[in-house]
């Protein structure tokens, strides 16, 4: 192999060995939240301040279901600590569905919007956020997205036509005239064959 090729390769496997990386928030503090003190367990605006992120890492946040993770790109909706008057385009909520306070919890959260990123739990009505749980990133944008973070998003859901009293409109699939029979026309051409043969046997007989 040429060595023009050779430096290509390992070239290559570095890049794609080093694109992406994990970013555990806060440490080995993890994501978590002291109702006793209102204290977090890190500051986490200053963990944020030692990072590099890009398009493609992982935050990785180590809690459990008494925080709440929430990523948004609106300012207004960090400085708030509250999703009320957020939109689902431009605020997302983590959670694995459990109900049960104190368990632990891992939730994995992909960079995939270049820019400011913004974090906070909004738990015990913000208060969370308001004492320490909030930090906000600068994305850049490195190698790009990875392809099974670069999906289009799916087509929009169309309602199908309703009748008048409500029941949805079947769909009606055109068939080109002469591309079949109906039975009665089947029935019709069944006769007909066994009557023509009827009759050729009957010339043979007399």
């Amino acid at each position: 192999m040429a060595p023009a090729m050779q430096l290509t390769l390992i070239a290559l496997f570095i890049t794609g060995a080093t694109a992406y990386t994990n970013h555990t928030v806060g440490g080995t503090a993890g994501w978590l939240f002291d109702p006793n003190t209102n204290k977090s367990s890190a500051n986490y605006a200053s963990w944020a301040a030692n990072q590099t992120f890009a398009l493609g890492d992982y935050l990785i946040f180590n809690t459990n279901t008494n925080q709440t993770v929430i990523l948004t790109y609106n300012e207004t909706t960090y400085r708030s600590c509250s999703i009320d008057n957020s939109s689902d385009s431009d605020t997302s909520v983590y959670s694995h569905g459990n109900e049960q306070f104190g368990q632990p919890l891992t939730v994995e959260v992909p960079l995939t919007i270049e820019g400011t990123n913004y974090f906070f739990s909004d738990a015990n009505d913000g208060i969370q956020c308001l004492n320490g749980m909030a930090f906000g990133i600068n994305v850049s944008h490195g190698v790009g997205l990875p392809p099974n973070l670069n999906q289009p998003p799916p087509p929009p859901y169309v309602e199908p036509p309703s009748n008048a009293d409500g029941s949805l409109t079947p769909t009606v699939t055109n068939v080109p005239s002469g591309a079949g029979l109906s039975a009665g026309a089947n029935v019709r051409r069944t006769v007909c064959y066994a009557l023509t043969l009827c009759g050729i046997f009957g010339l043979f007989l007399v």
